[in-house]
């Protein structure tokens, strides 16, 4: 009955009288359960202001800090066909050790004999840059000659002038004389035609003088014409220097033309010279070519051109070589809401693949299988992925890394950041904030010891 009149109430049972009660009892169940619940609480909530250290997580490679000491292809720098394996994969090798041989596919290239011959073409070419050279010896000594004998040809010019400029002088002497002995001459015969006329002297007489008349016109004719050939012997002279400098220039011009024409030659032949010699020294470094040398020490992990007769171009890979030693180093990438809080020497510890561990990440100290690292590098562009890498290093101040760790293994860093209680580590998980920045919190701590 459900007991809700008053008039009919419902009696309360005697628990004692019945058998079932007295063997179950009292239950106590509740009390227990609620102590439980009340003891459980109590530890959540003092668990919540427990320490916990913030981190970013973030997944990477092992690769290695110096890139001559990362896996390396060697690749093809020439054209050609493989014709022999000198290595197999897993081998070690030193530095200069052969992997292969190569062959030439170039037709160009074929003559066994290619190097003997192009130096054969460069010592006749070579040859025949000297004979021009030495032509063009012979043509400076002809025109010193001609201007030697340019020299000697003016000065005899210079000594005709010379003379003809005296006999000049001479023969203007000559005919002042001859203009003064027929002025002479005249006034004799005028006085003798006087005194003719007044019978002072003979008819004879009177013919001498006009004799010795004629004979001083003649002398003076005679003195002009070679006057007048002197003047023409001096303009002859003067002009014989032209005639001279031009003839030599002439000589000299085509002496100086067929010189620099030579040049000209030399010059050209040199740079054939020159480029026989480049195609020389490229022939020699394509055949060293032919065989392809490990760079550095290390082991051969994957031929990447296999079997013989194969061709490949130039630039083609043909086998992976892992240097011996490496400065081990995870290259990590985290989110770009993270990489303010990322600083150079930031430590950072990992958890490598293939190593046992247990990990606590908000108790690092606790964490067992662990290793340290601390930030090398960052790099200022992100990558294709949308996130940013860095390279963590070993921390020299930690345990030294296993040396079973391989270059490209794969490893899990945690970058330590500050010190929290796990309330306001959920607090901000809820949020999606930002971890704490692990410099700001010291600088904090430090802030407060220097006021205390």
């Amino acid at each position: 009955m459900l007991d809700l009149s008053p008039n009919n109430p419902v009696h309360v049972l005697n628990r004692s009288t019945f058998g079932c009660f007295r063997a179950i009892g009292v239950a106590r169940a509740n009390a227990l359960f609620a102590k439980w619940l009340i003891a459980i609480c109590a530890l959540v909530v003092l668990g919540l202001f427990l320490p916990w250290t913030q981190n970013i997580r973030a997944r990477g490679t092992l690769t290695s800090l110096s890139p001559d000491q990362r896996p390396q292809t060697i690749h093809a720098i020439i054209p050609g066909r493989v014709e022999e394996w000198f290595v197999q994969e897993g081998q070690f090798v030193q530095k200069g050790d052969t992997i292969l041989r190569l062959s030439e596919v170039k037709p160009e290239y074929f003559d066994p004999q290619l190097l003997e011959r192009t130096q054969q073409q460069i010592t006749a070419k070579e040859l025949t840059g000297r004979s021009y050279e030495e032509k063009v010896h012979a043509l400076d000594a002809q025109i010193d000659a001609l201007n030697a004998g340019l020299r000697i040809k003016l000065e005899q010019a210079q000594n005709k002038i010379m003379q003809a400029r005296l006999k000049l002088q001479s023969d203007s002497i000559r005919v002042v004389a001859a203009t003064t002995e027929i002025k002479v001459a005249d006034d004799q015969y005028e006085r003798g035609e006087q005194q003719f006329k007044e019978g002072l002297i003979s008819k004879v007489e009177l013919e001498r003088r006009q004799v010795a008349q004629q004979r001083a016109n003649a002398t003076l004719i005679d003195a002009r014409n070679k006057l007048l050939d002197a003047r023409n012997e001096l303009l002859n002279a003067q002009l014989e220097v032209n005639g001279i400098r031009n003839d030599y220039r002439d000589k000299l011009s085509k002496a100086e033309s067929e010189k620099f024409a030579s040049m000209s030659q030399m010059y050209t032949t040199e740079g054939e010279v020159s480029k026989m010699q480049v195609d020389l020294a490229n022939y020699t470094v394509r055949a060293g070519n032919y065989f392809v040398t490990a760079p550095q020490q290390g082991y051969i992990t994957k031929a990447v051109v296999t079997g013989l007769g194969e061709t490949v171009k130039e630039g083609d890979p043909l086998v992976s070589v892992m240097p011996t030693s490496a400065s081990l180093a995870v290259e990590l990438y985290v989110r770009p809401m993270d990489m303010p809080l990322i600083t150079k020497g930031q430590k950072v510890r990992f958890m490598f693949d293939g190593w046992p561990s247990i990990v606590f990440s908000g108790w690092p100290n606790s964490s067992y299988g662990t290793f340290g690292g601390e930030v090398v590098a960052i790099d200022n562009f992100i990558s294709p992925n949308g996130r940013y890498r860095i390279l963590v290093g070993p921390d020299k101040a930690d345990d030294a890394w296993p040396t079973a760790l391989r270059v490209g293994g794969g490893a899990v860093g945690f970058a330590l950041m500050s010190d929290v209680p796990i309330w306001y580590e959920l607090w901000r998980q809820i949020n999606g904030f930002p971890p704490d920045l692990y410099t700001e919190a010291l600088t904090a701590t430090n802030e407060k010891k220097d006021k205390k």
